[in-house]
């Protein structure tokens, strides 16, 4: 700090940029077209709040790329507004908690294994599991559960598996009444009886 400190001698910190001063002449280099050039959607006011992604009215590269394909039902993960990802734990992870303890989504927090609770945890098989665990998930693989029940644990889920519900696709016919329609349409017709001649009947005479 200056010995002599007064109105003066005061200055900023860091030297001060001024500000561009548009529109005021020829002569200030800034002036007629104020640096926008003639014409064109960008001389006009407003046209520096384009939104993000716009291309001046053009299809967008968002738009012109492919589209990743499937089902964006609430059922489908993790594709479409009802999202519905987990957190995945491997069971080879498992090693850091003691023989006998029971493994939760909290005390998964406290090993550093999940940052969060905010998402249902899915244990997932990969690694070797040789200590007898409690295990309370939201969800697991198959081979995940073989290798805890194989160690001894057990495991118990926070949240029922959905069923998937299967289409039907028409009411099939009786194994019955399909074997009676198949065995009409096979018989053969019957041949029509032809009558005999009667004997009886007198013949005609023979032309001379």
């Amino acid at each position: 700090m200056p010995k002599d400190l007064n109105l003066t001698s005061l200055k900023p910190a860091q030297s001060q940029k001024d500000r561009k001063r548009v529109g005021r002449g020829i002569g200030s280099g800034k002036g007629r077209y104020s640096g926008r050039g003639i014409k064109g959607q960008k001389s006009r006011s407003g046209s520096h709040k384009m939104r993000a992604g716009f291309e001046g009215g053009q299809m967008p590269i968002y738009m012109r790329l492919g589209k990743l394909r499937g089902a964006t039902s609430k059922d489908a993960m993790p594709i479409g507004p009802f999202r519905t990802s987990t957190a995945p734990v491997n069971v080879g992870s498992l090693d850091r908690f003691d023989d006998g303890a029971e493994v939760t989504p909290e005390s998964l927090v406290e090993k550093g294994l999940l940052k969060n609770t905010k998402t249902d945890v899915k244990l997932l098989g990969s690694g070797e599991l040789k200590k007898k665990l409690t295990i309370r998930v939201h969800g697991i693989s198959a081979t995940a559960r073989e290798k805890v029940e194989k160690a001894g644990g057990t495991v118990s889920l926070l949240k029922e598996p959905k069923v998937k519900k299967r289409k039907k696709h028409g009411k099939p016919k009786p194994v019955a009444a399909a074997a009676t329609t198949a065995a009409e349409t096979t018989e053969p017709p019957e041949a029509a009886e032809v009558p005999e001649p009667d004997s009886t009947e007198e013949q005609a005479p023979e032309a001379e």
